[in-house]
């Protein structure tokens, strides 16, 4: 049986759903994501024009699938994409890549795992495992020289990965000095390879190749000065199973390179 509404339940119950409408819907915010893993570049004077920065932004993104935040630091963020985070050089009397000792800071501002990329390279397949190998360990490519010399016991920077304070010495002891220091060192690798003697690890040689050397073999070069030279022709790559990231130390530059296999990729 039908139970009939008191006229002050009838009140009660329009000025209810008269409040329920006028009411804004409340959307709960999202939560905020626990991001505690950087891929960070670093973009100093003319060398390298903003392309060079959104195409590393484009190429982490299609190749990078667990969660991270994307930073450049540079003292001129113009054309550099809008989504990319920001962050100004530290006051140093250094220029290019002098500067990457600042990632060993232990009061950079970022607070996690680093994984510093250089600008001159391709990244082509998946890197999560940049991230998940050898965790917590210092991890840096053994210098591409190994092509000639096995075993060689030396550094290079293109890609290496720490975490936010690791090594610190490297940053706090060349700030003390940078004059004397950026003089007795051919580069910034051949200073982090000076101060860290142990607790780091090589990242397997097969994920990381260097392009002119290791992919294409060492070709000729054209005959023009250098920052603008490429292959004196056009060639394919050999490219292994576990290749990820192709470096372009010295010439030829990824711009300046017309091997298809580089103008497909390089975007």
């Amino acid at each position: 049986m039908k139970v009939e509404e008191t006229k002050t339940e009838r009140k009660a119950r329009k000025a209810t759903e008269k409040a329920e409408k006028s009411s804004p819907v409340v959307i709960p915010p999202a939560p905020l994501r626990n991001i505690n893993r950087y891929v960070c570049c670093l973009k100093y004077g003319n060398k390298y024009g903003p392309e060079y920065v959104n195409n590393l932004y484009q190429m982490v993104k299609r190749n990078l699938t667990i969660d991270y935040e994307f930073v450049c630091f540079t003292e001129n963020a113009q054309g550099i994409d809008a989504n990319i985070r920001i962050e100004p050089l530290p006051t140093l009397p250094v220029t290019g890549w002098w500067f990457k000792p600042m990632f060993f800071n232990p009061g950079l501002g970022l607070r996690g795992t680093i994984l510093f990329l250089d600008l001159d390279m391709i990244i082509f397949r998946n890197i999560d495992t940049l991230f998940t190998y050898e965790e917590g360990k210092f991890c840096i490519i053994r210098d591409f020289n190994r092509y000639v010399i096995k075993k060689y016991d030396k550094f290079n920077s293109s890609v290496f990965r720490l975490t936010t304070g690791q090594h610190s010495q490297v940053y706090t002891d060349f700030v003390k000095d940078p004059k004397n220091i950026t003089r007795r060192h051919f580069g910034d690798q051949d200073w982090i390879r000076y101060v860290i003697k142990n607790n780091f690890e090589y990242w397997p040689e097969e994920w990381i190749q260097s392009y002119k050397w290791e992919m294409r073999s060492k070709p000729r070069f054209d005959n023009q000065p250098r920052g603008a030279r490429d292959f004196l022709t056009p060639g394919d790559p050999t490219v292994k199973d576990q290749t990820s990231i192709a470096v372009f130390h010295g010439d030829p530059n990824p711009h300046n390179c017309k091997d298809q296999w580089v103008v497909d990729n390089w975007r």
